[in-house]
């Protein structure tokens, strides 16, 4: 199989004419951030279409913060060391959790201002728990995985202490961090009102949509797999095995997308047809071509380094 029929979003143009090329390209930079390079730009632009009376500078405050958090530049915080969990897949939830606002507001839902910024900052802050603090003894933050959530709250409360928010800021967000949670049942996550669940919902797709659908999905997979490994999961005995199983994880993954998060995937498409005259879900596309491609690699490889062979892109390195 040609590496470029993995995705719709291929940018190396082999086989294809000017016209399809630049096409491509289009579909790949819009999805990838928009407008610009810069996904903020894209960020702001959807917060204004969702509700103009937003704080755009407060959005713009939380997106630098985390920039320095995650660099390793702000109070408290040490570098990433994480190769899975980096900003770059921090910058693709927000993205995509604003894509949803987008669509959701389309579709008929409002949305208050106040949880706009509750959502944007939960998905800016969901990861933070695998960074490591200044306290910290672990080797790496990837030594938290099974209770990040609860340290990226936590993360999250001692940020808020500059800023004039009250408490139910704190309770919602830390309300929607636990959404992105795979081993927790939504319903069992208390919630301050039935926005502040949907906004939860929002969050825990976003969440997986942005990491499914990554053009650099099927290659970070062994670093996800080495994070696991550091953080005590033992679920897989090799990140060949992890990747072997990813198919049936996908399958599951739908059926939490649906049920338990409210299928609010569905405005997807509806933000894309609207922002960008493609009426075309282009994060369910591309998820297809990852799981597909990977589905029938795998068939003939034995272990990870022949799987390797077939994975030739090369992540871009974010903190």
């Amino acid at each position: 199989m040609a590496l470029q029929a993995r995705y719709d979003f291929s940018n190396s143009g082999s086989g294809m004419n000017a016209s399809q090329q630049d096409t491509t390209f289009r579909l790949h930079r819009i999805f990838e951030s928009g407008a610009t390079p810069d996904p903020v730009d894209e960020i702001l632009t959807l917060v204004e279409l969702i509700n103009p009376s937003v704080n755009q500078e407060t959005v713009l405050a939380f997106h630098h913060d985390i920039q320095d958090i995650f660099s390793g530049y702000y109070p408290g915080f040490r570098e990433n060391g994480n190769k899975y969990h980096n900003l770059r897949h921090t910058f693709g939830v927000v993205l995509a959790t604003v894509r949803l606002f987008h669509g959701l507001t389309l579709e008929g839902h409002r949305f208050s201002d106040d949880i706009i910024i509750k959502g944007l900052l939960s998905a800016y802050f969901h990861d933070t728990g695998l960074l490591l603090r200044s306290f910290d003894t672990a080797d790496t933050g990837a030594e938290f995985t099974q209770y990040h959530e609860a340290r990226s709250i936590s993360s999250l409360f001692k940020y808020l202490e500059s800023y004039n928010f009250d408490d139910a800021m704190r309770l919602d967000c830390a309300s929607m961090i636990r959404c992105t949670n795979l081993a927790l049942d939504i319903e069992s996550i208390e919630f301050g009102s039935p926005e502040t669940k949907c906004a939860g919902q929002i969050l825990g797709t976003a969440d997986i949509l942005a990491q499914m659908a990554d053009r650099y999905y099927l290659e970070q997979l062994p670093f996800l797999f080495q994070e696991h490994r550091a953080g005590g999961l033992n679920h897989y005995d090799s990140a060949f095995d992890l990747m072997n199983d990813t198919a049936h994880f996908h399958q599951v993954i739908i059926e939490r997308l649906r049920r338990e998060l409210g299928n609010v995937a569905r405005a997807m498409r509806i933000h894309f047809r609207h922002r960008w005259d493609i009426d075309r879900d282009l994060y369910e596309e591309n998820i297809e071509s990852n799981i597909k491609y990977l589905s029938t690699v795998i068939k003939d490889c034995q272990n990870l380094e022949s799987l390797l062979t077939h994975l030739r892109r090369r992540p871009p390195f974010r903190s």
